[in-house]
């Protein structure tokens, strides 16, 4: 009987070790699940934050003719004395967690015209963008992702051109 005994715990042991496999697999699969996932949010969160640093470049200069000389100017605007806010707050990258957003300025550097991510990373969204973002399809990294203000797509709207009439 003890030679029994002795079999038996040796298959106990061996269904063990298969079990714990099993769970590591499961649990690695579920954590890079939930690690893309929240990449996925950062981005949707960029694109969102993106597009309000855009929306009141715009605004600043539809009140004034001229782009904003620091991020600063979008809370408090220094050109008039009444208060006048054009965001709630200096939102942070959300992909690096910072505010440490590339700044886009005008070719004479004489005003920001609009902001990109600092990161590094490669975006797991490569299509599908709404037509303000249509130049972010195939981006390498973040920083790739500039929101720059364009007279074209003004306050979350595409302009588009009137039609011309048609000669007979």
């Amino acid at each position: 009987m003890p030679a029994r005994a002795l079999h038996q715990s040796g298959f106990t042991y061996l269904g063990l070790m298969f079990a714990v496999a099993v769970l590591g697999i499961t649990l690695a699969t579920v954590g890079i699940v939930w690690s893309t996932q929240i990449r996925r949010e950062r981005e949707e969160q960029l694109l969102w934050v993106g597009q309000q640093y855009r929306s009141a470049i715009d605004h600043y200069r539809a009140y004034g003719g001229q782009f904003p000389l620091a991020l600063t100017d979008l809370l408090q605007d220094p050109r008039v004395p009444l208060p006048r806010r054009f965001l709630r707050q200096l939102y942070p990258d959300p992909m690096t967690g910072k505010a440490d957003w590339q700044l886009v300025l005008l070719p004479s550097g004489s005003g920001i015209v609009g902001v990109a991510s600092s990161s590094q990373e490669k975006p797991i969204k490569q299509a599908n963008f709404d037509a303000a973002d249509a130049q972010f399809v195939g981006a390498q990294c973040y920083c790739d992702w500039k929101f720059v203000f364009s007279p074209r797509y003004r306050w979350g709207t595409v302009s588009v051109p009137a039609a011309s009439p048609q000669q007979p």
